[in-house]
């Protein structure tokens, strides 16, 4: 990620983070730089793309197949009611656009496949992954692994959500791998035992939340301040309000990116 000038509008509007001492100019001519893919434009997405354009994050990719519907507005909340039945990715980015004029908005209204996932994800420094299905998060992040780029990524249920940070194709302070998804959770759960969000629902403010922490994340890896996530995983309880971290490391045994690897491109995907 190279270094950015900032314009003098660009100086007052980010003058709350310029201000910061783990910022200042240099992080936000970082963030400037910075190319960050998104995953999903639903209820994950939303808050993502809206704090990291609010951020000043130069260049923002977004993939969505899908279009606006009415029960999406309780959390996705990028969209409108005047959305409906359009484009997830185009809402979106006009929305990106009303809210920060600086940042580029690249769209991608096509479902990720194990064909274009590396292309898409090479052109970028960092993916934050809101996708909604087990499928999309390892394809995410295998491709991550195999094009050597970090990853930010969280699960959201009915009422809790997890999230972490991966850097695979890095190593720990200690020499060792840093862990893969794959280590966290070597396999999806068996088809149909997890309910879908149409069927189980979901709370929309804990939506907000996670998105929420999902762009912090990505900020703090691009600023580069902070206990990153790598290695642990941030669980969340919104009935008890609690939040919890659990530490995990590297599995040599893991198919990915262990010690004998059996996954080396994305060909057992769709």
């Amino acid at each position: 990620m190279n270094s950015a000038v900032l314009g003098p509008d660009e100086l007052e509007r980010y003058a709350r983070h310029i201000v910061l001492r783990e910022v200042g100019g240099p992080g936000q001519a970082r963030l400037k730089a910075a190319r960050v893919l998104v995953i999903g434009a639903g209820g994950l997405g939303a808050p993502v793309l809206l704090y990291l354009a609010a951020a000043g994050v130069g260049t923002l990719g977004v993939v969505d197949d899908d279009t606006v519907a009415l029960s999406n507005l309780q959390r996705q909340v990028i969209h409108a009611t005047g959305d409906v039945g359009r484009q997830k990715t185009q809402s979106a980015a006009e929305a990106i656009a009303r809210l920060n004029p600086h940042v580029r908005v690249v769209t991608y209204p096509l479902r990720l496949t194990g064909t274009n996932a590396l292309d898409l994800i090479g052109g970028y420094d960092l993916v934050a992954d809101g996708s909604d299905n087990f499928e999309t998060r390892y394809l995410v992040s295998d491709a991550c692994y195999l094009a050597a780029k970090p990853l930010v990524t969280a699960a959201l249920g009915t009422f809790d959500g997890t999230l972490t940070t991966v850097r695979a194709h890095e190593r720990g302070a200690d020499g060792t791998p840093n862990p893969s998804y794959r280590c966290l959770f070597p396999e999806p759960p068996p088809p149909g035992t997890v309910p879908a969000c149409a069927e189980a629902g979901i709370l929309g403010a804990l939506a907000g939340i996670l998105g929420s922490m999902i762009a912090l994340e990505a900020i703090r890896e691009i600023v580069g301040f902070g206990e990153g996530l790598v290695g642990r995983l941030l669980m969340i309880d919104a009935r008890a309000m609690r939040f919890e971290t659990l530490h995990y490391r590297w599995d040599p045994a893991n198919p990915l990116s262990g010690e004998t690897p059996t996954i080396r491109d994305l060909s057992g995907y769709r």
